[in-house]
C-alpha cells in the first residue's frame, strides 16, 4: 500500500497540466507527501490543498477520544463499503504525482523503492475526497492489485493510475463506469531501488 508519494510540481504547474483553476495558491505541501499531511488534488475543476487520509476516529480503553488515524488508501474491492461508498459515488478526484514509494528490505533496514511512469513529468492516480470535522477537506488514494504488472516485483498493490483520456470518466462518470477504471497499470513502469532509508 502506498504510504509515501512524491509531487515535485507546484500548484500552478498542476493547474496548467490538468487545465483547471488553481484554488491552492499559497498552500504549503512538501515534495514528499505522507499520510496525515497536506497534498494537492484536482477536484471539481480546481486544484485544491487537502489532507492525505480520511480521519478514522479512535477511542482509548476508557472511551477517551484519541488522535484520528489517516486512512490514506482505499482498496478497490472496498469502495462499496460504508467508509468509502458516498465519496466514491459523489466525490472522486485526481491525485497528481511524480512517483510513489514502497518499503523494501528487512525490518529495521527498509529502503525506498520509487515507481513512476517513464518520461512522465506528472501523472494522476485515482482518488476520493470528502469534508471532515477533524481536518477539513481530505482525500485517499485508490489502490488495486498489481498482479501481472511491473509493480508486482515491488508490492502486491499499486495506485490506480489514470491515462489522460480516462481522467474525465473517473471524475464525472457514474460509479459503475468509474469502477471499470480500477485496474492495474499494464504499461511499463520505471522502478528505482534506492539506498534511502524508508524512515528518515
Amino acid at each position: 500500500m502506498c504510504n509515501l508519494y512524491r509531487m515535485t510540481k507546484n500548484a500552478s504547474e498542476v493547474a496548467a497540466w490538468f487545465d483547471v483553476v488553481n484554488a491552492a495558491q499559497g498552500a504549503n505541501f512538501g515534495e514528499e507527501v505522507y499520510p496525515g499531511y497536506p497534498g494537492v488534488v484536482v477536484a471539481e475543476g480546481e486544484v485544491r490543498a487537502m489532507i492525505w487520509g480520511f480521519p478514522l476516529v479512535l477511542k482509548g480503553k476508557q472511551g477517551q477520544p484519541l488522535k484520528p488515524k489517516p486512512v490514506n488508501n482505499a482498496r478497490t474491492d472496498k469502495l462499496d463499503t460504508f467508509f468509502w461508498r458516498h465519496s466514491f459515488a459523489e466525490r472522486r478526484c485526481l491525485i497528481p504525482l511524480t512517483g510513489w514509494a514502497e518499503a523494501q528490505g528487512a525490518k529495521g533496514r527498509m529502503t525506498r523503492t520509487w515507481l513512476s511512469l517513464p518520461n512522465a513529468p506528472l501523472f494522476a492516480a485515482a482518488g476520493v475526497w470528502r469534508h471532515s470535522e477533524e481536518w477539513g477537506e481530505c482525500y485517499s488514494m485508490v489502490m488495486t492489485d498489481s498482479e501481472s504488472t511491473d509493480a508486482a516485483a515491488v508490492h502486491t498493490r499499486m495506485p490506480v493510475l489514470l491515462a489522460p483520456e480516462d481522467q474525465p470518466c473517473w471524475v464525472d462518470a457514474p460509479p459503475d463506469e468509474a469502477l471499470g477504471l480500477c485496474r492495474a497499470w499494464a504499461a511499463p513502469l520505471t522502478i528505482d531501488r534506492t539506498t534511502e532509508s524508508w524512515r528518515r
